[in-house]
């Protein structure tokens, strides 16, 4: 063909500065969109060969290889695919054409905000020049007789066309690499970004130097592997998949080496086309439910991680791969455009990972009461923002109790009905709080334990959707089955002894404002307990959750101290009320009995701490004299 140059159809010279700036989020994108470019040409001649529209010789091994020159600065992406010839060149690499252009540039000049910008064109190819200075193509079509085409671009406007000097069918894609993509020429870098996004394409992938290239070839050494697995996991049909491999698979993927719990492999081929796999890891600490992460593929090409259009977000939690091909995505093949379709891509997971749940309590509760601790944290935060998740998933949520059993919400209510009516006691410090937790069982009730930062919510959520359900901290309420059932008191006398107690120990303590309970307890063991408001304590929680600025006295704490009328200590102090002689160890006895009960539930202060230890001192002397 003879040489011809010519300026490109884009109706503005400032295009590439849109692409640099504004058309991709990282500027590594252009390996994947190079690298796809090459397998989607592989994998359209596969298939005219299959319909008998083209011909290529039985032996022949499609592949694609990403060639790094550090000495010429330059970066070569070749396949053996279809190729182009000149009038294809012109028209799908010339005609950078999209519609209202001037209007397009005159509205986006100024900003910055690329999810506007991305999937307004084609622009794939144009990638390249985010780090090139100069872009070279050389291409022969796969039709019989075509001429090699060599295409050449600055960056500019202008290209130049002419014959190459290419001799196989396919195209060599060659970067002559500027400043701005000088870390790519960087052998680990550029490795590491190749398997970050072709990691599981179609079209074997190999990586090479020129120099290791040359050397390779003199020592006559075995052909390199690919840098990809051309079949990932999940294409396979689940029936055929062992236990290792998904646990291989997962291995590799997430470069995670403790087991996964178990998983779920979807595979959807109506109403849309859907393939992947979910894991549930296991955690070691409530932290880590943040550190999920979904690989989002489209026909095998990495798109990007934790894509919450198509992603449910509390499935975030979570490890995966899903490839979508159905995806209506755009250029950057990282940004989806709006679309109903993604919706019901969405609901599908939902509903996928909620059956996997039920069928796993139905069938094998041994293990999914064994995953519980692991798992909880999913399905509570599940429960709280899915509606259609939550109604799936409520009746096999558990719940552990301070006697180790799991139990649902139904079976906890059913067991503790003539107990608790319709509360749930819960625990959220198992250590904190084990005087409250021997009482109950002393007296054969039961508690479960909520010590997870979704717990709080999560208690709320339910009391919100189950009519009449309330949770009840085991330091909040003093349940009826722990008082003693006293018949033929002396209301006076009992009265009496309340008021005095009262008196006794809001001078001693110089808190007026305390609000003292006396109680007769079922065991003599405990002097005194607090219990702090649920509503109150719930809301200061929540507000420091949430980083909320908690300003003194926004949520008061009512507190109620309850004293035992059958501990011979309260006995002792009532009995000697009246002597003078005694203000001092009363006061003392007050005192520590009050941050007894404290420390029941929580850590004192330090000053109070100090206090604390300095008056047990002086008890123990004194008893001692």
């Amino acid at each position: 063909m003879a040489r011809e140059s010519g300026n490109l159809s884009i109706h503005s010279e400032n295009i590439f500065p849109i692409i640099k700036k504004w058309l991709y989020s990282d500027s590594d994108i252009f390996i994947r969109e190079l690298v796809s470019n090459s397998s989607d040409a592989i994998l359209k001649l596969k298939k005219l060969v299959s319909l008998g529209e083209a011909s290529v010789a039985e032996d022949t091994e499609y592949k694609i290889e990403v060639i790094l020159d550090e000495k010429n600065k330059s970066i070569k992406i070749i396949d053996n695919g279809i190729g182009m010839t000149d009038e294809e060149v012109k028209k799908y690499i010339n005609q950078i054409a999209f519609s209202g252009a001037e209007d397009f540039l005159k509205k986006y000049k100024d900003k910055m905000d690329k999810d506007q910008i991305i999937g307004h064109f084609g622009l794939g190819f144009y990638s390249a020049f985010m780090v090139a200075d100069k872009v070279q193509i050389d291409t022969l079509s796969y039709q019989e007789n075509a001429k090699p085409v060599r295409w050449i671009c600055d960056g500019g406007t202008q290209y130049e066309m002419e014959e190459s000097d290419r001799s196989q069918r396919g195209t060599t894609v060659t970067l002559y690499i500027g400043d701005d993509g000088k870390e790519f020429l960087n052998e680990y870098k550029l490795r590491e970004i190749l398997e970050k996004y072709c990691a599981f394409m179609p079209v074997p992938i190999y990586f090479e130097k020129v120099d290791q290239k040359k050397k390779d070839s003199e020592d006559k050494k075995e052909d390199k592997k690919p840098i990809n697995d051309t079949n990932p996991l999940w294409l396979k049909q689940p029936n055929k998949c062992t236990d290792e491999e998904y646990k291989e698979f997962y291995k590799k993927v997430f470069m995670d080496f403790n087991e996964p719990l178990f998983w779920i492999h979807l595979n959807m081929d109506y109403p849309f086309n859907l393939k992947g796999i979910l894991y549930f890891p296991k955690l070691r600490n409530d932290l880590e439910i943040i550190e999920g992460k979904i690989k989002l593929f489209n026909n095998q090409v990495f798109v990007a991680d934790n894509i919450k259009e198509v992603i449910p977000e509390f499935l975030l939690l979570l490890k995966g791969a899903i490839d979508c091909p159905d995806l209506p995505l755009n250029v950057s093949r990282s940004f989806l455009q709006n679309d109903g379709y993604v919706n019901k891509i969405s609901n599908y997971i939902t509903k996928k990972v909620a059956d996997k749940l039920v069928s796993l309590y139905k069938t094998k509760k041994e293990d999914y009461i064994k995953y519980w601790d692991d798992i909880h944290p999913f399905v509570k935060f599940g429960a709280i923002r899915e509606d259609k998740f939550y109604d799936k998933v409520k009746d096999i949520i558990l719940y552990k109790t301070i006697n180790q059993d799991y139990l649902t919400l139904k079976e906890y209510l059913d067991k503790n009905k003539a107990n608790h009516k319709d509360r749930v006691f819960y625990v959220t410090d198992e250590r904190q709080q084990a005087q409250y937790i021997k009482l109950f069982k002393d007296n054969n009730m039961e508690a479960v334990i909520l010590n997870s930062t979704i717990d709080n919510p999560f208690m709320s959520h339910i009391e919100m959707r189950e009519t009449g359900i309330s949770f009840c901290r085991i330091d909040s309420d003093l349940s009826d089955n722990l008082k003693e059932d006293v018949k033929d008191k002396d209301e006076e006398k009992d009265k009496d002894f309340a008021e005095k107690l009262e008196k006794i120990f809001k001078d001693s303590l110089n808190n007026q404002e305390l609000k003292v309970q006396v109680e007769s307890l079922k065991t003599e063991d405990v002097s005194a307990m607090i219990l702090l408001s649920e509503q109150s304590r719930r809301l200061e929680e929540m507000s420091k959750m949430f980083g909320s600025i908690n300003m003194p006295g926004m949520f008061a704490k009512e507190q109620t101290l309850v004293l035992n009328k059958n501990n011979k200590l309260i006995q002792l102090i009532y009995s000697k009320s009246e002597d003078n002689n005694e203000k001092e160890l009363l006061d003392m006895l007050c005192n520590q009995i009050y941050d007894l009960a404290m420390l029941s539930h929580q850590p004192l202060e330090p000053d109070a701490m100090n206090k604390f230890i300095e008056r047990s001192n002086k008890i123990l002397t004194k008893i001692s004299e």
